[in-house]
């Protein structure tokens, strides 16, 4: 089985390009996909984790996502990349709700479109669903069940990715019940794994930032600032989650403890 990274550049793609059992997908939507993409690409909505789920929310999403992949003829069996308009905000949560549906080899590509260096393809493709079948895997989203059971666990680090304020709970949404911080998490800005829009920084940068870690989760307020700390962690090599709940979610739970 080929081998496919959870993050990869344009240089990558265009030298797969044409592989048999690689399959593109633009999360950008139908329309926009019509106005120009990467060829050979198929428009791939698959939307972005639930910002307050549990086990049975999950249990009921995955095959709702597993029906969108095989309405776009996605079996499962090949390797899957998809791409947004650039900024990895699409692109990387519904890679998660790939995963979600239980595809096994989901990639991103980073720059998105806006990296492509040849003409893009115009016009609407024709689409071959297929009849197939998804083993969920209800681990590839987190949730605060788990993240709560998960607290003394030396093998998950959890990753704060919002303000210095935000994290020490001297600033915060107003619609959060509490200000503070998941206790034990670690705290890097999202905007320090970055060396520019939608360009994480190098591997060895991000792990002099973030530390040795056999598995992160990361989260902000919404799910949206994570996503892209997400990115970064993947292209930097570490097995990465994003908990699309966030503090928003977590700060609504009063049976849930916060640090300041």
């Amino acid at each position: 089985m080929s081998e496919l990274p959870p993050v990869v550049d344009v240089t990558w793609l265009e030298d797969h390009l044409a592989d048999d059992d690689l399959v593109v997908g633009d999360v950008r939507g139908p329309n926009a996909h019509a106005r120009g993409h990467i060829p050979t690409s198929r428009p791939l909505v698959l939307g972005s984790p639930p910002p307050m789920s549990d086990a049975a929310m999950l249990e009921a999403l995955a095959p709702e996502v597993g029906l969108r992949l095989r309405r776009h003829g996605v079996t499962g069996g090949e390797r899957l990349v998809l791409y947004d308009r650039g900024d990895g905000v699409g692109a990387m949560p519904a890679a998660q709700m790939a995963e979600l549906a239980g595809h096994p080899r989901v990639a991103v590509l980073l720059g998105g479109i806006a990296a492509w260096r040849g003409d893009p393809e115009v016009g609407p493709v024709e689409l071959h669903p297929v009849k197939t079948s998804f083993d969920p895997d209800l681990h590839a989203v987190p949730t605060r069940q788990e993240l709560a059971a998960r607290l003394d666990d030396a093998s998950l680090v959890i990753l704060d990715v919002r303000t210095d304020e935000e994290f020490r709970g001297k600033a915060g949404y107003p619609c959060d019940p509490r200000q503070g911080h998941i206790p034990g998490a670690r705290h890097v800005h999202v905007q320090d794994l970055f060396a520019g829009p939608g360009q994480p920084k190098s591997a060895e940068e991000t792990r002099v930032l973030v530390g040795d870690a056999d598995e992160i989760v990361a989260y902000c307020h919404s799910g949206s600032r994570s996503a892209l700390a997400t990115l970064a962690l993947r292209a930097a090599g570490y097995s990465a989650r994003n908990y699309a709940g966030s503090w928003h979610e977590w700060s609504r739970h009063d049976e849930l403890p916060v640090e300041r």
